[in-house]
């Protein structure tokens, strides 16, 4: 399976050998939302999850997830409500936090009153209620119900097209970024960034002391993906792009959301930069030990949209069934990489270069793909950057990265179609390293002999850019 699967941790994957079946069933990246659960938390799941993987020899990185400005309303004295169409409903942020009614309820932010004006729409709930604002007098934002329904405690505001101020980064994230980097996770994704400068003050933020973490940009707000610069910039700014489809569908418009999203990932491809396409691909499988049609259709969809890999939220942080979850994507996985459209590439075939890895990473994918009984395309690296180019290029070919360090073996298991291997070369001669790679590919069952193997290394081993 080339696409790869991210899998969030909970409740559901903290029952007895659970999470081991998880990793054993294909699971390569685990999530760990700090949106729930304590450091303690995150720490024992991460010490857990290195260990099953060390011991089952699979190479597994860990997503941590900034929780972000979630805009939310505030608490109601009977814990829910029912809005009527028609009705008039005040938010109003000045307002008690546990003393809303059918008629007002506070909320959270206390800056939304300054952010909205007369004629914009919020949407409540990931938008299963919709409010239109009619005036603004100092803290009560008035509104009228125009899809009314049950609104309960701590429900997310969004406004359709976007425009809240408030900042990607919190002090809660703050704090939990500092967690981040003393647990040791792989990538660090930041919730709600509005352009480059987000992830650029997310990268001051990680320091020295987390400068091998990855940054994940997760495009949820309008503003965000607005026009091709803005876009660009967040994802140049980033080793990597999450299609949140949540947030960003409801600030959007559904119908606005299956274009954008293949506008994400190929421009993501286009930059060198990994995406994970991710929120209720089998919602379904919470409840249900098989996916909808609709849900299959979804996955492999985002797979022929050469996606680098999917995400599972609450189906395996809560849902009853998290390990037939992950079994069921990555059948659906493999059925969509099996069509030819997956495995054809004319990525930046007219494109003049500036690198040599670059060159040659793209040179042996078109090698590989053009040359009759080629088995794989073995790249030696010291961090990662050359299987990754090479894994731009569709393909139905297995790329290897060999790496010595760590933190490059699992940075490479959210690459599509990359497998990743730990491989020491600091007692080798360079004569002995092409044969000791070769006898690794086929120690792993890769490669065979009389196979050919397309290999690409650097004159100075664990040297970045000498490829």
């Amino acid at each position: 399976r080339r696409t790869k699967i991210v899998a969030t941790l909970g409740p559901a994957s903290d029952r007895p050998g659970v999470l081991e079946r998880m990793i054993a069933a294909g699971v390569d990246v685990v999530r760990l939302n700090f949106s729930h659960g304590s450091a303690d938390d995150h720490r024992r799941r991460l010490v857990e999850v290195r260990e099953i993987a060390t011991r089952l020899g699979r190479s597994v990185a860990a997503l941590g997830d900034l929780q972000g400005p979630k805009i939310r309303i505030a608490r109601f004295r009977d814990g829910a409500v029912e809005l009527e169409q028609g009705q008039a409903f005040v938010l109003d942020v000045a307002l008690d936090g546990e003393a809303g009614d059918a008629g007002r309820v506070g909320c959270d932010y206390k800056a939304l009153a300054d952010d909205v004006a007369p004629g914009d729409r919020l949407l409540l709930d990931d938008g299963r209620l919709v409010v239109d604002v009619t005036r603004v007098a100092g803290s009560e934002i008035h509104t009228t119900v125009v899809q009314g329904g049950r609104l309960s405690n701590n429900k997310g505001i969004n406004k359709q097209g976007g425009g809240l101020s408030a900042p990607a980064l919190t002090d809660k994230d703050k704090a939990d970024l500092a967690t981040a980097i003393d647990i040791g996770v792989d990538y660090l994704a930041v919730s709600f960034p509005r352009s480059a400068a987000d992830m650029r003050e997310a990268r001051a933020l990680l320091g020295s002391g987390g400068a091998e973490i990855g940054l994940v940009a997760k495009l949820e707000r309008a503003e965000a993906v607005a026009d091709d610069a803005t876009l660009d910039g967040i994802i140049e700014a980033s080793e990597a792009v999450m299609v949140a489809r949540g947030d960003l569908g409801v600030e959007i418009g559904d119908e606005a959301l299956i274009g954008t999203q293949k506008r994400i990932i190929k421009h993501a491809r286009s930059h060198n930069r990994a995406v994970i396409t991710a929120t209720q691909m089998m919602e379904s499988m919470i409840e249900s030990p098989l996916p909808t049609r609709a849900e299959v259709f979804d996955v492999a969809n985002a797979v022929l949209d050469a996606t680098d890999a999917v995400m599972l939220s609450a189906e395996t942080a809560a849902g009853d069934f998290p390990v037939e979850t992950i079994e069921a994507m990555a059948r659906v996985c493999l059925g969509a990489e099996r069509e030819r459209i997956a495995q054809e590439s004319g990525h930046r075939i007219h494109e003049g270069f500036s690198r040599i890895d670059e060159t040659i990473a793209l040179s042996a994918m078109y090698a590989a793909n053009h040359l009759a009984g080629v088995a794989a395309i073995a790249c030696m690296t010291a961090t990662g950057y050359t299987p990754l180019i090479a894994s731009r290029i569709r393909s139905g070919l297995p790329i290897v990265g060999l790496a010595h360090n760590p933190v490059a073996q699992r940075r490479m298991a959210l690459y599509r179609g990359v497998i990743s291997l730990p491989f020491d070369t600091s007692e080798m001669t360079a004569g002995e390293l092409n044969d000791r790679a070769l006898e690794r590919l086929v120690a792993q069952g890769i490669a065979e002999p009389g196979d050919h193997v397309i290999l690409t290394r650097g004159d100075h081993m664990n040297a970045h850019g000498g490829t």
